[in-house]
C-alpha cells in the first residue's frame, strides 16, 4: 500500500486544522492509500506555540516524509511550514499532488 503525507495548514485556528487534516487523511484512506498528517499526531505532545518545538515538530514531520511515497497538499493556502515540507518532497524527487479544501483535485 502507498504511503502518502498529507501536507496541510496548521497555524491560525489549530483546532480546526486538526479536524480539517483528519478529514483529509479520511479522504486519502478512501482512495486506498495510507495517510500519514504528522502535524494531527505531534500535536499531541509539541506545542505548536513554542518556537523550539513547532521546530522540533517540523524536523520530525520532513524525517517522516523520507519514508512516504507522494505528498498530497490540500487547501487553499499554504503555510511557511507546508512550503518547507513542499520544497523538501520536491528535492527527493517525491510526486506532490494538490487538492482544495473539497478534496478536489487541483490541475496545473
Amino acid at each position: 500500500m502507498k504511503m502518502v503525507y498529507i501536507c496541510s495548514p496548521l497555524k491560525g485556528d489549530v483546532e480546526m486544522n486538526i479536524q480539517r487534516a483528519n478529514r483529509f487523511c479520511r479522504f486519502a484512506a478512501r482512495n486506498e492509500v495510507l495517510p500519514l498528517a504528522p502535524h494531527t499526531i505531534f500535536t499531541q505532545w509539541l506545542d505548536d506555540a513554542d518556537p523550539d518545538e513547532r521546530e522540533a515538530g517540523i524536523y520530525l514531520g520532513l524525517e517522516l516524509l523520507t519514508k512516504c511515497d507522494e505528498v498530497w497538499v490540500f487547501g487553499n493556502r499554504t503555510t511557511e511550514g507546508m512550503t518547507k515540507e513542499i520544497e523538501f518532497a520536491l528535492k527527493l524527487k517525491k510526486p506532490v499532488l494538490y487538492y482544495n479544501d473539497k478534496c478536489e483535485m487541483i490541475t496545473a
